[in-house]
């Protein structure tokens, strides 16, 4: 698998920060020729993944997100860092309908949304505190790729 590009996004945790780095991630992406069925799945993940670092993983006050995209000839992987308060239990974090916030109005689907678009989820503690989120998709079609003519 050859690494055709990579990039580093660092943003606040502001919910108007979703919208520019799920295009951002998406742009970025279409350098190795995805369907838009799977640009649309990509930014939809992203933006589940950026949404959770802003409603629950800094509660007080904004921190910072981190993105990193690698991209492949056939696959993009995505990281999506935070430093906030992390998540003590994985997998019922992962359950369907299940938040942290029952009084607000959130779905709990953040991740069961993402495991839905992308082919690969796992969920990772920072060293720093917080929380990774990485995610992969694969690219169904052999793509003609021309980075770096």
């Amino acid at each position: 698998m050859k690494l055709l590009n990579e990039m580093e996004l660092n943003i606040k945790a502001l919910s108007i920060n979703e919208g520019f780095a799920r295009s951002c991630v998406a742009a970025f992406c279409v350098q190795a020729n995805p369907s838009l069925d799977e640009i649309t799945d990509i930014k939809t993940a992203v933006s589940e993944a950026v949404t959770n670092c802003v409603v629950h993983a800094y509660p007080s006050i904004p921190g910072n997100i981190c993105i990193k995209v690698k991209l492949y000839e056939n696959s993009v992987d995505i990281e999506i860092l935070d430093n906030g308060i992390g998540i003590e239990d994985f997998e019922k974090a992962r359950e369907p309908f299940y938040t942290s916030k029952p009084n607000e109005e959130r779905s709990g689907m953040g991740f069961a949304v993402m495991e839905s678009f992308m082919d690969n989820l796992e969920l990772k503690n920072n060293t720093n505190k917080g929380l990774i989120v990485k995610m992969q998709k694969f690219f169904k079609k052999q793509n003609n790729i021309a980075v770096g003519e």
